[in-house]
């Protein structure tokens, strides 16, 4: 494997693969913080070349910026693009936010109002700009404590897409976190489980479980203090507003010495795993700095919520987690809701690092406990006794195959020509493209068995936390 050695603290040398380098949390920076290192692979050819791209925006439509790494830049492009950037960051500063939130909530009944088309509270002053919008008025406390109720989602499913929880599985995950005893939970990217958590909290009268959002959804700012909400984004670990956001998170997860706080994160669909993984082991490095060393071997208990088709790839990188059966609802997904039967249920599931055996998900409605592998599974995930597991990712029976030596979906055959199990129809050709590292074709290079995940991303967070002892940089910008 091609590795590259880079100079961290103390001249100390790291060994990072070149395959490592592939997300990169380094310049040219965007409205969104810094880009991520790309390598485009063609196809039958042993040549790469590495790009700069936006972090967040997997679509060109969304954020056209492309560059290669080995480009230079004249000084007009480079002025451009700080011009653009500072065109593209909210209007408003974090302090501003908060200023104009505390004279909104002595404002009263009948001067609370919130443009519909600039989704922002308004103050008197800004009445005579807004006139000719929709405007919603008498904004009470109530939905002040509710945003996402008055804010409109954003849909965009590969950058910030908000299928924002059902109160089903909100108050499922409340109940859960409030069983299992933790005190602290760090949202990302789960804004209405937030509020949800902030909202019983001040109607208990004893102490109850606090909470940090994590988002990149600038509008929340208008709705909370600085000490619960940091506008962030998930995909370089940036803090927009630099090294007091930064402060806010590592405070409240190494809060107790890091005891009862656990992460709980709904990332887009549309974006990639890999660079997920490593911002949440840096958000785990940043954790473990508060634990004591008789408590090193502890993990940062987490609720990565995600598709089942991406168990795999998820359990890559993080090897002791494993997938609950709990179907994840959502408001505003037309596919994504909770069903009675097959197709019609949610795809969407919890992978975490607490032992299923502690998690008990609700009889009432469909899931069961196992007791031949300890843990609670879907009415309709029978048993295999050839697997000695419950099988069923999807919700539906599935079917042994004794020639694949596995449980297939019901809807498979086996297929004597590809010898393993398919749906009808399909092409016996099959994909022939393979793995441009080791040149097998049953898998690609994304998953290629001769790069461990694991190592991979927690090698990169070595380099980057290296990096930040070196030279005093940290992966935002101010």
């Amino acid at each position: 494997m091609k590795t590259s050695v880079v100079k961290g603290g103390g001249n100390r040398e790291l060994e990072v693969p070149d395959c490592c380098l592939t997300f990169f949390f380094f310049f040219p920076v965007l409205e969104l913080g810094p880009t991520l290192l790309f390598v485009k692979v063609s196809q039958g050819k042993e040549d790469t070349r590495r790009f700069y791209a936006c972090s967040a925006c997997r679509d060109r439509k969304d954020c056209n910026f492309f560059q290669w790494e080995d480009e230079k830049l004249s000084g007009a492009r480079l002025a451009a693009r700080e011009a653009h950037n500072r065109r593209c960051q909210p209007p408003l500063s974090r302090m501003q936010c908060v200023q104009r939130y505390l004279k909104f909530i002595e404002l009263p009944l009948s001067q609370r109002k919130f443009c519909q088309r600039c989704q922002q509270l308004l103050l008197p002053d800004d009445w005579e700009k807004h006139r000719e919008h929709q405007v919603m008025g008498d904004v009470s406390v109530i939905q002040l404590k509710r945003p996402s109720q008055l804010l409109s989602p954003l849909e965009n499913k590969k950058t910030n897409a908000q299928y924002l929880f059902a109160d089903r599985s909100c108050q499922f995950l409340i109940d859960l976190l409030s069983t299992l005893g933790f005190r602290r939970v760090l949202c990302v990217g789960t804004p209405r489980l937030h509020e949800l958590i902030r909202l019983k909290a001040s109607g208990d009268k004893k102490p109850n479980i606090k909470s940090l959002l994590l988002d990149i959804d600038f509008r929340y700012s208008q709705f909370y203090m600085e000490d619960s909400f940091c506008h962030y984004n998930m995909f370089n670990h940036h803090f927009f507003d630099g090294e007091a956001a930064l402060e806010v998170c590592r405070t409240f997860l190494q809060e107790d010495k890091g005891e009862g706080v656990i992460m709980v994160t709904d990332p887009p669909f549309g974006g990639l795993v890999e660079p997920l993984a490593v911002t949440f082991k840096k958000l785990i490095a940043m954790w473990k700095k508060g634990q004591s060393q008789d408590n090193n071997h502890k993990e940062l208990p987490i609720f990565w919520i995600f598709p089942y088709f991406f168990e795999s790839r998820i359990c890559q990188f993080f090897p002791s987690f494993h997938m609950l059966d709990y179907q994840v609802d959502y408001d505003n997904h037309a596919l994504y809701k909770h069903g009675k039967t097959g197709r019609k249920q949610s795809p969407v599931r919890i992978f975490t690092n607490i032992p299923p055996n502690k998690i008990i998900l609700p009889v009432e409605e469909g899931y069961r406990f196992c007791p031949l592998c300890q843990r609670y599974v879907s009415l309709e995930n029978q048993h295999c006794e050839h697997c000695n597991s419950c099988t069923s990712k999807d919700g539906r029976k599935w079917n042994h195959c004794f020639l694949c030596k596995k449980c297939v979906k019901p809807s498979w055959i086996h297929c004597s020509i590809c010898n393993h199990c398919a749906l009808p129809g399909h092409s016996c050709e099959g994909p022939r493209d393979g793995c441009f590292i080791c040149g097998e074709l049953d898998h690609k290079r994304s998953t290629c068995p001769n790069i461990s995940a694991a190592t991979r991303v927690s090698k990169l967070v070595e380099f980057f936390c290296l990096l930040e002892e070196k030279f005093h940089c940290v992966t935002y910008t101010e």
